[in-house]
Order: C-alpha cells, then structure tokens, then sequence
C-alpha cells in the first residue's frame, strides 16, 4: 500500500500512528463522552457538545479544543482511575468500527518488516489502552493523568501533554527507552499540529488532512494518504470527497443523449460491505454503461482495466486517480489481483471483465461467453459476492471500429440495456468451474436474441475490428480467453 521500506535497516525502527481523524474516521470524544455518562462519571452534556464534535471533524483540532483537553485533567480530579478503565473497556469495540477500512493493510506492511506499531495521540491513556489492545497494537503514548494513593485522580498531568511538540517529546522518549531511531520511523497524522513530530521522522505521511495541513504536506512534499479509499485514490482536499464521486454526478443518462439507457436489478448490488461486479465486454463504452447504473447506487468502483490506459497521458493519471487498477496481462503478475484484493477487503467494489478483452470478428456473436480466472480467484480469495451484470447495446453507441462513440446520433440514440443479477452461487472448489457459472449467469441477463448462435454479416463483423485491423479474421476464435 505504501512503501516501508527505509534506505538503512540497521537502526531500529517504528511506526507511530494518530487517533483522532487518522485512525478514525472522525473523533473519538463523542465516544467517550458517552461512556463517560453511562459510567456516571460525568452528570449531562456540555451545551453544543454535538456541534463542536461536528465542526473538529470538519476541520480538525483548534487551540480552543486542545485548552479544553488540558483542562480535563483538573476536571478528572477525584474521580475513581479503575471507572474510567471501565468505561474505556466498555467502548473500545465501538472505536474498532470507527478504524479507516485501510488502516490495516498498513499495519501488516510495518509488522511484516518488524517495526512496532504504536499509537500516538493526545488522549489520555486511560481511555485508549483498551483500544490500542483490541487493535493488537504494540504501545501507546498517550497523556497520562496523575493518580492518588485512593486510586482516584489527582488533577495533574504526568509527563508532558501529548500534543505538538509535546507529543514531539513523548515520541522521543518512548524511542530512547526502546532504542528506535526516528529518523529511520514512520509517522501518520491529519493535524497541522503534529508537524513536529512528522518533521522529526524520516518517512512522514498526511492522512485526512485538515486544511491547514493541506498546505503544509504541499509546502514539504509530505505524502498524502486515505485510509478509507484504495491506495492512489484522489480526494479533494479539504472537503475528502473521493475523485471518482465528482464523477459519478455526471454519469447520468443527462450527459449522455447519444444512448437511451435500460437498467434494472440494481438492488442487487450491496449498499454496503465489499462486491465483485462482472459483466460482459462487448464495447469501449461498458465502462460507462456500469458507471451510469453505479451512480444510482452512490458506490464507487475500482476497474481493472489493461496497462494501456494507465501508460497513456493524462488519462493515465486520471484512471489511477478514480481507482483503476492497472493489469499487465502479458507478465502474469498477481499484482492486480492483490490490489483488488485488498480494495475488497477495505469493503469496496470491484468491477472486471472477465472475457478480458472485446471479442472479435466472429468470436463477438458466439452465444457462450468464455472467460478468465480472474473473477473466480479474486472470488476464492476474498470471499466477497460476485455480481453478475448483462450489457447488450453498447457496441451500437461505439461500435470496435470506432475511435470514438457516435455523439451526434441525437435523434435516434441506440439503447443500452444493463441487467445486474443476484449473487452467483459458487463452489470455490474448481476455478474453471466457478468461472463458467459467472459467465452463465451474465449470459442468462442478456436478451434472448444473444443466447441464439447465428451468422452474422460481413457489415457486422466489419464493425468488431479495431480501425486499421491487420489480423486473421479466420483465428478470432483461437484468442477467446479461457485460462489466466
């Protein structure tokens, strides 16, 4: 996902890792603050509790929320250690929720290369010790309040408060006592205000920055991450809308006049939770055929798409931006598939083609659909649902021959028919049998008329070659897809 891989690994190393907007999604205090509550630790609601949560999940930490976090030490002041360790227990699990659905994958890359993983966060450590367990993460550097003889707190903060440079501080303590070297560490953080520890480490990384941040990663080349989004994956800054979600708002029927657009059985894609979307390839305008049945949905979608678009200017960039996922086919690679994968595993959706590539000459009318191993694969490894969608009509909107869809057919626009059928029952025990049950399914989506083998004209077959084909038409047959 992201390279951990210092230059010098003779000097320890580690991993140090914000709470709040990093790890999380949003903050943690509203979770606490509810515990706190039911642990009657704390008797009602600060008046605009909700709204302050709201806005520092908007814009980060400020130093008013920050003032009032060092405050709450003198507040804890007689109030019972082992209730709060309570409390904490109580909602670690909800914070687990909260965890960024990528967070993960970065963890196993610092544990496979044997750094620890270890929180940094400005809240008390009391509250987040659960957490960090439930986590499995390796330590926790965190503010620690002064504790009675009774067991109770005593109103002051031992050591320094974990925050800017004071987390600076604790970080470089925790490394002395653990013989970590900073410079060869890794630091994850969205607040401006954690700008000197990422300056300390060797290898920094924004995650969700806040706006003040947004120019401070700029003005230091620091990367930029998401962990609620495959790795590339653009954002807007500030607002943290994902690329591809822009997108979608114009990838409706609207901005498409050239194509009258049939879709049905959209509620069988999940609302949520990770899914394999495969359909048949029958035209470059597929892709927006799913995308115009996807943006109903309001999911975005990682495609695997051939390295030929991913090597092209601009667009190249733009398709790795909206999560493409760049597929080398003459290497053999399982990079891809791993890729996917793990987008799966972050709960997302993937989309292939499992015929791999716009059949043609005769091989485009043949009624059995054939296809790769992929989708089975990606199915066995991951055990998300595959999804089965029927496209018929795209090849008339742009036909093989063609450099470019017919944009000027207004008046009498093609139809695209798009069917997304329930999930494929699979066996995971053959890939070539499992794959021949997710081409059965697209194939029982399509019209009757595609299931029916006939011989098509010479215009027709004219009409599935790229322009300039120089091939054997009478082969077509011989490059149709059937094992990885």
């Amino acid at each position: 996902m992201v390279s951990t891989t210092t230059r010098e690994t003779s000097a320890p190393s580690a991993a140090f890792f914000d709470l709040d907007r990093t790890l999380l999604a949003g903050a943690s205090g509203e979770v606490f603050s509810d515990a706190m509550r039911a642990a009657g630790l704390v008797s009602r609601h600060i008046p605009g509790e909700k709204l302050l949560y709201k806005f520092f999940n908007a814009v980060g930490e400020t130093l008013p929320s920050m003032a009032l976090a060092r405050q709450a030490a003198t507040l804890a002041g007689g109030r019972p250690q082992a209730a709060v360790q309570s409390a904490a227990e109580d909602v670690a699990e909800r914070l687990v929720a909260m965890v960024q659905p990528f967070a993960e994958q970065v963890f196993a890359e610092h544990r496979a290369a044997g750094r620890p993983v270890v929180l940094a966060t400005t809240t008390p450590y009391d509250l987040v010790k659960p957490f960090a367990d439930r986590l499995g993460l390796d330590d926790v550097v965190a503010t620690r309040y002064g504790v009675n003889a009774d067991g109770t707190y005593d109103g002051t903060i031992v050591g320094p408060f974990v925050w800017s440079a004071g987390k600076l501080a604790a970080v470089q303590e925790w490394a002395s006592l653990h013989g970590v070297d900073l410079s060869q560490s890794f630091a994850y953080s969205d607040s401006v205000y954690d700008t000197p520890l990422l300056a300390a480490v060797g290898h920094p990384f924004v995650v969700n920055p806040d706006p003040r941040m947004v120019l401070m990663a700029a003005a230091r080349r620091w990367p930029v991450l998401n962990l609620d989004v495959s790795p590339g994956v653009a954002k807007i800054p500030v607002v943290g809308m994902e690329l591809q979600k822009v997108g979608l708002q114009f990838s409706r029927p609207l901005f498409y006049p050239y194509a009258r657009f049939d879709i049905a059985g959209i509620d069988h894609v999940p609302a949520e939770g990770p899914a394999i979307l495969c359909g048949n390839h029958r035209s470059y305008f597929d892709v927006a055929a799913i995308s115009v049945m996807l943006a109903k949905t309001g999911r975005t979608v990682r495609f695997l798409g051939k390295k030929e678009v991913f090597d092209a200017p601009v667009v190249g960039q733009l398709a790795t931006a909206m999560g493409g996922i760049r597929v080398d086919r003459g290497t053999g690679s399982d990079e891809p598939l791993q890729a996917a994968a793990d987008a799966l595993a972050g709960g997302e959706i993937v989309a292939i083609m499992p015929q791999g590539t716009i059949p043609r000459g005769p091989a485009f009318f043949d009624p059995v659909l054939v296809g790769r191993w992929g989708a089975a694969r990606l199915a066995q490894l991951s055990g998300a649902p595959v999804i089965p969608i029927g496209l018929w009509g795209t090849e008339k909107v742009w036909p093989r021959s063609a450099r470019l869809p017919n944009v000027l057919n207004l008046t009498d626009p093609p139809e695209v028919r798009v069917r997304v059928g329930p999930p494929v029952e699979l066996k995971y025990r053959s890939l070539g049998a499992d794959t021949k049950r997710i081409m059965k399914a697209i194939t029982k989506l399509l019209p009757a008329e595609a299931r029916k083998a006939r011989t098509p004209t010479p215009d027709e077959l004219a009409l599935t070659y790229p322009p300039g084909y120089r091939g054997d038409p009478g082969r077509e047959l011989e490059r149709r897809p059937g094992t990885d």
